[in-house]
Parts: C-alpha cells; structure tokens; sequence
C-alpha cells in the first residue's frame, strides 16, 4: 500500500511540475517585453520560440527573442526603422546561466526550458542548439550564388611584421596570428582579396601570398609592389594570375583624410575578357567628430573612380567598393555613395539581418560592399562569412594559443560572387534559394505556403537601394501583393517559420 501511495505521490508530482512549466508564446516580437515573465518568477518555463545568443563574452551569456542590431544599421537617426529598432533592442534581453560548453552568437536554442530569476535573469535547463556553430561554418562558405568569380574584401585586425607597437606583441603571438588569417584565407579560396590592416612595406602581404599560394596549389596569387615603408597601415590587392589580371601596371589611388588606404584597380577576367574596377578601403576610425572626414573619403573614392574608370586605359564602367568604411549603412558617408547610385549589397542582398562586426552586443556591418547598376546585374550574391563577429573575444591570436580560423579578426570577410557579362540583361523572372514560394504575376506576386497561424510570417519590399517600402503580415496561405508601379528593381522577402526567403524582381 505504502508503494502504491508512493508511486501516486511522485506521479501528482511530476504532474503539477509540468503544469507549472508554462509555456511562453510571443506574439509580436516589437512589443514583448521581459515584464511579461514577471508572474513566473522562481518558475520554471518553456519558451515556445527560439532564443537566440546575443553575447557570449568570457562566457557569460545574453538571450534574446530576436538579434539586436545597431539601429544605424536600419534606418538614419530619428526615422520610423531607427526608432523601432532601438525599441525592438530595449524590450528584453535575459542574462542566462546553465548553458554548457562554449556557443557563438547567432546560435539559436529551440524549445528553451529555463527557470525564471527574474524579469532579465534565466537559467537554463533544457532545450536544444541549432545553427550557426563552428561546424557550419567549417562546412563551407555561404552560398553567394553561381559566380566564376569570388571576390573577399577583408579586415585583417592589424596584420603586422613588428612587435609592440599594433598587432602581435611577440614573433610567438604572429604566429598564432598567421595560422588563423591563413586557415581562414584558404578556406575562403577567393580569386581576388582586397586586404585592410595590412603594414606598410611589403613583408606582411609577401607573407600572406607565399602561405596562400603554399596552401592553395594550383593557384597563383600576386600583388602590387606599392613601394608603401613605415609602421602605418595600408590597404591591398591580393589576386590570382590564372584567373585575372590587372590592367595598370599599378593601383590608382588617393590619399584623403588617410594615407594608403583607398586603392582601385581595374582587374581582367583571363577566360571572358571582361574587365571591373574593383576599389578597397579603410576609411578613418570611428571616433568622435570624425564622420565629416569619412564623409571627404567616400567624395574623394567615388571622384577617384570617375577619373580612373574614364581614363583612356581603362574605359570600364562597373565598379564595386568594399573594405571598412567605418561608418553604419545609414551614416552620411555611406549616403554620398548611395546618392551616386551605388547599390548597399548588404540590404540588397540581406535587408535588415546582414551584419560583419559587433559592438557593445550589437550587430552591424562597417565592412561594406557596395557597387553601381551595372555591376550588379553581374554580382550573383554576396554575404558576410561569420568566422569572427560571433565569437568570443578570448579566442583572438592575443588573448589565447588557438590556431583555429575562428575570431582570426574583429571583422567578418564580406564575400561577392561575380559573373561579369557586359551584355547582361535582367532574367524578370527571379528565383528564391530554389524554393517555390512566390510565384510571379503581371503586377502582382502570389505568396504561397508561407502562412503558419501559430507562427506569424510577413513580407516586406525593398527598393534596390535598401529603402524598406513595405512591411506586412502574411494572413492566408495563397497572398497577392500588389508590386510597386514605379518602374526599376525591387528586392522581396518573406520571414516564415525562421528562414528568410528572397526574390528580385524587375518592374519595367
């Protein structure tokens, strides 16, 4: 009798732990805040959608509904995208103990059971990873499409030959250095790299062609002897002699606000004859009262490409600007570009989720990709690989021995899949990661099996220049919606069930 009551005992038990583990829905993720746990304090609850790491430095650990972002990212201070995003950042953020082993930002945990300290305080006892770890990256890079080809711009995070003044502090510390830039430079395997933070001279990028060329066989990297001496840092060019070849004998360049940092150079594709200009930068620090420098810097790069690509030499059009700009993309140093008619590859490509850098637990991208009409209709995809902005500071070459090519940087490389056609015109009919999901119409587009009434997904319309033109709910499982009259090239996403799914499209 005492065993019956016992196993009844321990089986009520369990059934009033479960129905004390409530089950945490969140509706809409603009206006939910860590209030709402209040009720639940010192119980246990399961969290119906993934949280995501948001900060994982020494590891200590913040979760999140969403991704925090820097609002400069998503709209310019003061407008309707810059207010909802610094809105979206202040509504809750949970602190959370309990997590074992290590995880980078970006990781999600589906079905996360925790018990609740407080409105901003969790500990975790359940739920499974998903995304975005180390073995992710490992398998690859991102897809940026059907390119002939790869293009990298990448900050270095001071890749230098002497000790103690920037960079490594000892030959033992450049070595860690070395072997992290070099694993992750292999694995990118890109045709053409325009480097930053490389010292002047030619030592360090000597060094970094002899480990590409010792670790890629078959290929045959180069780079310009720029004659650069001293301490200070430059940008570069690293390219492949099988695949393209420059067509001066020397990059053009200027030397506004900053010396050695912006260079261009136009590059031949050996197998088509086609030609792009491609220009690499580091524009001045982030410091206080310096975006009217940056502002100097980005006139003086796009002046520097008209004169160089209408030069009698060149006579190319197509132009792609990469490289730390230091600036967010709604800053007026990137709005000199985009007045000119340069495209943000990032929001075109990405809209509001594309990030290279973090910063005080804020995503955002600083490394920028941006091009002019006619090169991108020969761009075929372009992302940030996040070997570095995810991960926990302690793993830089300074602060541990690891060789991995993980955090071998303070800065993502930002990747661009090139198919250079002249000749090219607009396909009308775009593709979506081979998924059938919307379906082109005369003025219209057709959502289809995009609908989850107990996951709420939305559409949203972007220009080509990354202005956001509409932002929806999707209410049914067969969805018109109306396309923008105004003839040019739109970008359209639909955030279901955790994926964002794109399309381009022309409207003539």
């Amino acid at each position: 009798m005492k065993k019956r009551f016992g196993l009844l005992l321990c089986t009520l038990t369990m059934s009033l732990l479960l129905v004390a583990q409530a089950h945490i829905t969140i509706d809409n993720p603009a206006t939910w805040t860590g209030e709402a746990l209040r009720p639940y304090i010192n119980q246990t609850v399961v969290f119906d959608v993934p949280m995501i790491i948001c900060g994982n430095a020494n590891g200590n650990y913040t979760v999140s509904p969403w991704r925090k972002f820097q609002p400069e990212s998503h709209g310019y201070i003061g407008t309707a995208d810059y207010n909802a995003t610094v809105r979206v950042n202040n509504n809750c953020m949970f602190s959370i103990s309990g997590i074992s082993g290590y995880h980078r930002c970006g990781e999600k945990i589906i079905g996360l059971k925790a018990k609740v300290n407080s409105t901003s305080s969790l500990t975790m006892s359940g739920g499974s990873w998903s995304g975005n770890t180390r073995a992710d990256l490992e398998a690859g890079i991102p897809d940026v499409g059907d390119y002939r080809l790869l293009v990298c711009g990448f900050n270095l995070e001071n890749y230098y030959m002497t000790w103690g003044s920037m960079g490594a502090d000892s030959y033992a510390e450049h070595q860690d250095q070395r072997a992290k830039i070099s694993k992750a430079l292999k694995k990118i395997n890109a045709d053409i790299y325009g480097l930053v933070e490389l010292q002047q001279g030619n030592e360090a990028i000597a060094e970094i062609v002899s480990d590409l060329n010792k670790n890629l066989p078959g290929r045959n990297y180069k780079y310009f002897n720029d004659a650069a001496s001293g301490t200070y840092q430059k940008v570069d060019f690293v390219y492949d002699a099988n695949k393209v070849e420059p067509v001066t004998d020397r990059p053009a360049e200027d030397n506004t606000e900053v010396q050695n940092r912006h260079k261009m150079m136009c590059f031949r594709e050996i197998a088509t004859g086609e030609k792009f200009n491609y220009s690499i930068n580091h524009f001045k620090a982030m410091n206080t009262g310096d975006e009217a420098r940056r502002v100097n810097e980005a006139v003086a790069v796009v002046e520097l490409y008209k004169s160089y690509s209408g030069s009698k030499s060149i006579k190319e059009k197509d132009v792609l600007f990469m490289g730390d700009l230091n600036c967010y993309a709604f800053t007026a140093p990137i709005k000199k570009f985009t007045d000119k008619g340069m495209i943000d590859l990032h929001r075109a490509f990405h809209a509001d989720s594309s990030y290279s850098y973090m910063f005080s637990g804020l995503a955002s991208y600083i490394d920028h990709a941006l091009c002019n009409e006619t090169m991108y209709r020969q761009v075929t995809g372009m992302a940030a690989y996040h070997i570095n902005s995810d991960e926990d500071d302690k793993y830089n070459y300074q602060k541990s021995s690891d060789q991995t090519m993980f955090r071998c940087s303070d800065h993502d490389p930002v990747l661009v899949g090139l198919k250079l056609d002249s000749t090219l015109v607009y396909d009308p009919s775009p593709s979506i990661n081979s998924e059938d999901v919307i379906e082109q119409g005369l003025h219209t587009l057709t959502i289809r099996n995009a609908y989850n009434e107990n996951n709420p997904s939305y559409y949203a319309i972007f220009s080509i220049r990354g202005d956001r033109l509409e932002l929806q709910p999707i209410t049914s499982s067969f969805q018109e919606v109306q396309l923008p009259h105004t003839s040019g090239m739109y970008i359209f996403y639909i955030y279901f069930d955790g994926v964002v799914y794109q399309k381009k499209f022309f409207v003539p």
